[in-house]
């Protein structure tokens, strides 16, 4: 979320900040404007009237005569100041809550970095590693390939959960398990992350949290029946399944605060993820590319907002290096303003290349959100020990999204026969499995 306060005393330059992302909301923009004006009035007010009843008390204190009817005047007109006082504080709450309501329904600011644009073919490319495989003969997409090796059933997927779903069969399966065993270690043991497994059923608190809700319901799945055991103290609560693992994640450390010298803070975590997809029928619907359930391997940062970017930077090299240890061809883009996703300040995408499809996928996002969702989760830092609490920077990126790992393995590492290559740094992970064959779909 945004700071009241800084889109109150600049929001010209935060309209047009919002603008550039393609946020034009009128009806919204203009409640925004006039009660950020309201809410300057209102303090002002408040200021005025405290500093009058400063001087009033100031005055009483003055009268020598405490049984004087001037000294009983002058202590009525205190208590009348006061409760004025309590009545313009209360407004201005009252403004505060409903500005910071509206916020909740508003993406971040892009970061001075971010070039500005209108969706993604304004994304400029970052670099491309590797080069694309050379294929014999037309190449094949992951579902001809994985119904061939018999890795994938999508029929028998539907008649258990209907369309988008997928069941994975023997080497599949295998496949699928070693991939986020390949990653978390990876992450674990050499990027120097600490492993976390969180649940999957989350508060709409945490969403609000990381910016999944208000804006996002619609792709969320929620439990019909919250009803379960009523905890002394709380709410009831309204449960969801995870989009992401960003969610139970980043929320770990929500209403928190780091003391000093404790950052940067690094987690991985793996989770099944649930999604609706609104409003993505027809659109990379075939086979695993965009399904309801999926799993992905998380990496999530918390840092000092002095060091946002170089974080950035190197949770993306992270990611980066799930692909280079399998021989995938990939390449990495900048978001532009306009293609960002709404919690994000700035943002990296990983695309990598499916032959099948003649095309590049996202494979993560790596994104920097400063301190939008810190704000939303009350997550702050102290500097230096005892110093005053300032909200920390969050990060995240997929390391990767494990099914369209293994899309981009089957295509890119298929053979002309139809078989797979197993890359190296896999083997370990599989019993030393080299090539992938229907005859070792059940191995």
């Amino acid at each position: 979320m945004l700071d009241a306060r800084h889109v109150a005393e600049h929001l010209p330059a935060v309209e047009a900040a919002l603008a550039s992302r393609g946020f034009t909301d009128a009806a919204l923009l203009g409640r925004l404007s006039e009660l950020s004006g309201a809410r300057r009035a209102a303090i002002t007010e408040v200021e005025a009237a405290r500093r009058s009843l400063n001087e009033a008390s100031a005055a009483m204190a003055s009268v020598k005569d405490k049984a004087s009817a001037e000294f009983q005047q002058r202590r009525e007109a205190l208590r009348a100041a006061g409760d004025t006082i309590k009545s313009l504080e209360a407004r201005a709450a009252e403004l505060e809550k409903e500005l910071e309501g509206l916020l909740l329904h508003v993406p971040n600011l892009p970061h001075a970095s971010v070039p500005v644009g209108a969706d993604e073919r304004d994304n400029p490319l970052v670099r491309v590693v590797g080069q694309k495989p050379a294929l014999e003969g037309t190449p094949k997409d992951h579902v001809a390939l994985a119904t061939g090796l018999g890795i994938v059933d999508f029929e028998r997927a539907a008649k258990i959960s209907g369309a988008r779903f997928s069941v994975l069969r023997g080497a599949g399966a295998r496949l699928e398990r070693a991939l986020i065993q390949f990653m978390l270690d990876l992450h674990a043991d050499v990027h120097g992350y600490e492993e976390v497994w969180t649940p999957v059923l989350v508060k709409d608190s945490a969403l609000r949290g990381t910016g999944q809700l208000p804006k996002f319901a619609k792709d969320l799945f929620r439990l019909a029946d919250d009803s379960l055991e009523a905890v002394e103290g709380e709410e009831p609560r309204r449960l969801y399944l995870v989009p992401t693992a960003e969610v139970s994640v980043t929320n770990l450390h929500a209403d928190e605060i780091f003391e000093a010298g404790s950052l940067p803070v690094a987690y991985t975590a793996y989770t099944a993820c649930f999604r609706s997809e609104a409003g993505s029928h027809g659109r990379d619907t075939r086979g695993l590319i965009r399904q309801h359930q999926f799993d992905k391997v998380e990496l999530v940062r918390f840092c000092a907002p002095e060091d946002g970017e170089a974080q950035l930077e190197l949770l993306l090299s992270h990611a980066e290096e799930v692909l280079k240890r399998l021989d995938l061809h990939y390449r990495v883009v900048h978001l532009c303003t306009g293609d960002m996703g709404f919690s994000s300040q700035k943002t990296y995408d990983l695309e990598v290349w499916l032959p099948g499809q003649d095309a590049y996928r996202e494979i993560s996002s790596c994104s920097w959100f400063g301190e939008f969702q810190a704000r939303r989760m009350g997550t702050r830092f102290r500097a230096e020990p005892k110093g005053k609490p300032r909200l920390v920077h969050t990060l995240n990126g997929s390391g990767l999204a494990v099914g369209r790992t293994l899309v981009a393995l089957l295509e890119q590492h298929q053979r002309p026969d139809g078989s797979v290559t197993v890359p190296p740094a896999l083997r370990p992970y599989l019993g030393g499995l080299e090539v992938i064959t229907p005859r070792t779909t059940r191995a």
